[in-house]
């Protein structure tokens, strides 16, 4: 789901589901990048027809034959499972008619063996449609996922960036957390939050918030009017939930918003809707840039005027961090917070390099599942972002962008 080194996203790329992927499911089993998953139910038909032909008349196993089916239908593909079906039927006729009358098996275990046969083969289409449904449904998270957090092209707005993004829940792939990036005629921004709950109602907040940033990113010269219109169109968004009867009409989102201003390289404007403040990291340590806060986006009745914008200095060699609160509220088994700070500060000590925004966001995923023990309570964001280094590595680029 995105770009990596210096510019990619580290969070896992899914394929796009197809058919392939449910008839050759099998070929998880695989030796040398050839599937074997034809093996087993050989082998299980092979041991069965030796067993029975080393037993006595008084103990047949050549019945049991209708086992192979069976199992051919949960490793194999539909048309694998007939054959398997159709090779017990055979060999079961060929080895009880091998043994004298009186110790045949007859009819009846033939007309078991069929049945399971059958069964076996329906068994593995219904296997096989499930699967086929849910790779599409898959398919279709993946793309509602691509929309909320799109991928981002290696230096773009002038920018070198990385993200992982991680939800609580594996099988959601999708959650209330988003960020992204809009270069500008007036510089370059940066929108990192999380919208308050879960669910499809948080997915498509986020959707809105961030179609808004996108456009307002672009246009509005001054980072307060697009602070503005985020604000205008989360309460609208919010009506029309109301509207329309739903029971998250009171939802809001915390969010980072950064500006970096065309033509400059040295400063960089905040402005902070309740969210926790962006960390400045660079090798000499890492320091919280002093951006004052303000409420939630949704919140302004609560206080008019909305958030200020602050201008902070940004030194060249400094990577700007930006988590959500999956990371600083990720507990260990006895209740205490993340320390990321004091983490980030042991990384960068030990390693300058650290602060790159590829190798930043790693270090901030592996601090924080080693400290959760990989037990994630809510959907977990980092996003690290710096200005892309000049050809010759004489300084940061500036200028706007045409983008």
């Amino acid at each position: 789901m995105s770009p990596g080194s210096g510019g990619q996203v580290l969070h896992d790329r899914y394929p796009r589901a197809g058919r392939r992927d449910v008839v050759h499911r099998h070929e998880m089993l695989q030796v040398g990048g050839r599937s074997v998953a034809w093996v087993p139910p050989l082998l299980l038909l092979l041991a069965i027809t030796a067993a029975d032909y080393n037993t006595g008349g008084e103990f047949r196993t050549i019945s049991w034959i209708v086992l192979v089916p069976g199992i051919a239908s949960a490793l194999c593909g539909v048309w694998g499972t007939a054959v398997y079906a159709t090779l017990a039927m055979v060999t079961y006729s060929l080895v009880d008619s091998a043994w004298p009358h009186q110790f045949q098996a007859g009819l009846p275990d033939f007309i078991l063996v069929a049945a399971g046969g059958v069964l076996s083969t329906l068994a593995c289409a219904v296997r096989v449609r499930g699967e086929r449904r849910a790779l599409h449904l898959r398919d279709v998270t993946d793309t509602v996922r691509r929309t909320v957090l799109r991928p981002l092209p290696r230096g773009w707005g002038g920018l070198d960036h990385a993200g992982i993004y991680l939800t609580a829940d594996a099988r959601a792939r999708v959650g209330g957390d988003f960020y992204d990036i809009q270069p500008g005629p007036h510089g370059t921004r940066v929108f990192v939050g999380d919208v308050q709950g879960k669910g499809l109602g948080a997915v498509e907040t986020a959707a809105v918030l961030l179609g808004t940033f996108r456009e307002a990113g672009y246009h509005e010269a001054d980072l307060t009017a697009v602070a503005d219109r985020l604000e205008d169109r989360m309460l609208r968004h919010r009506e029309y939930t109301t509207a329309l009867g739903r029971d998250d009409g009171d939802r809001f989102a915390t969010a980072v918003l950064l500006g970096f201003p065309a033509g400059r390289t040295d400063v960089v404007d905040a402005v902070v809707f309740g969210h926790e403040h962006p960390l400045a990291v660079g090798p000499g340590g890492v320091r919280i840039l002093p951006a004052e806060g303000g409420l939630p986006l949704g919140c302004r009745d609560l206080a008019p005027g909305g958030p200020p914008v602050r201008r902070m200095p940004l030194a060249v060699d400094e990577t700007l961090l930006l988590v959500t609160d999956g990371v600083t509220e990720a507990r260990d088994g006895d209740g205490r917070f993340y320390p990321l700070t004091e983490d980030l500060e042991r990384a960068v000590a030990a390693d300058p390099r650290v602060v790159a925004p590829a190798r930043l966001v790693a270090v901030v995923r592996d601090g924080t599942l080693r400290h959760s023990r990989g037990h994630l309570v809510d959907d977990t964001t980092a996003f690290a972002v710096r200005r892309t280094r000049a050809a010759g590595g004489e300084g940061p680029e500036g200028g706007r962008s045409p983008y």
